[in-house]
């Protein structure tokens, strides 16, 4: 019996739009219902998923950045896995040298240093794993980290990693362009302390060692006294396979690559056709 789901956000519980479908929101309203815990587990930042829940009219403890900190229902911390602030430094300069965009994930959540390339990135993103989407309608949604603050902007990533109220949990990179990222987990590799993985072919995701999605259910079950066995987690790419690989029951979305595939029990539909509602009704 399943006691507890996970699912990841983007390409997974949210479609192309960005938003949380009605049969994926009343399956989450009814396994929680039915005593079910529903934990979100995402790469983004708490404040970004909370967005996205609470326009859907959700409310679940969330996994954020990876596994780098999770937060109850009621928005409280209860662990958190930062990157130590010089390893932070050294990271940005690896980064930097290889030429990336790159945006910091804080426990006060994401920051830019060019607002208007957080937005195309995305827009591309968005694009190129759904070309035929209204690219308007797409940069509409974009802009939306931007104007509804989700996404700051600073002059300089150094004002972070100074602050000591700031906690670094991530690094999020990006390029289209072939060779760039390989050549940036390349200038990571000596870093032990650090984990690598990426969410989609043009980004990687640089976080603590023990920030990982499968490290963060595995205690989140445990605290909830609730076994591994009868969990399921629902993911579609490179940084679910923790968690994936940890879960009785593994569900990969229809649009996932056929390496997640490959690790998983089960099938679901495309993220465009409510697969993680669909997932969620069948084993309720």
């Amino acid at each position: 019996m399943i006691k507890c789901i996970a699912t990841d956000m983007d390409g997974t519980l949210l479609n192309s739009m960005q938003e949380i479908t009605e049969e994926n929101k009343q399956a989450i309203l009814k396994a929680q219902s039915q005593g079910v815990e529903v934990v979100v587990a995402t790469g983004r930042s708490y404040q970004e998923a909370t967005y996205v829940l609470n326009a859907a009219g959700l409310n679940c403890p969330v996994i954020c950045v990876n596994g780098a900190e999770v937060r109850s229902k009621e928005g409280e911390v209860i662990s958190a896995n930062p990157i130590p602030k010089q390893l932070a430094r050294e990271t940005a300069v690896k980064l930097a040298d290889s030429n990336v965009y790159f945006e910091v994930y804080t426990n006060q959540g994401a920051y830019t240093i060019d607002a208007e390339k957080a937005v195309s990135i995305l827009v591309d993103i968005v694009m190129s794993a759904n070309p035929e989407a209204d690219r308007d309608e797409i940069t509409v949604a974009a802009g939306a980290r931007i104007r509804d603050g989700l996404v700051h902007t600073v002059e300089d990533y150094e004002l972070l990693f100074a602050d000591d109220d700031i906690k670094i949990y991530k690094f999020l990179a990006f390029s289209f362009e072939d060779g760039k990222l390989e050549a940036a987990s390349s200038l990571l590799a000596g870093f032990e302390e650090l984990e690598v993985t990426k969410s989609g072919v043009e980004n990687i995701e640089i976080t603590h060692k023990q920030a990982q999605k499968g490290i963060a259910l595995e205690a989140f079950t445990k605290e909830k006294e609730i076994d591994l066995a009868d969990t399921m987690a629902i993911g579609d790419n490179f940084n679910d396979i923790s968690m994936l690989e940890k879960a009785g029951r593994a569900v990969a979305m229809g649009n996932a690559s056929f390496e997640i595939k490959a690790l998983c029990d089960v099938i679901t539909a495309t993220n465009e056709e409510s697969g993680v509602g669909k997932a969620i009704f069948e084993v309720l």
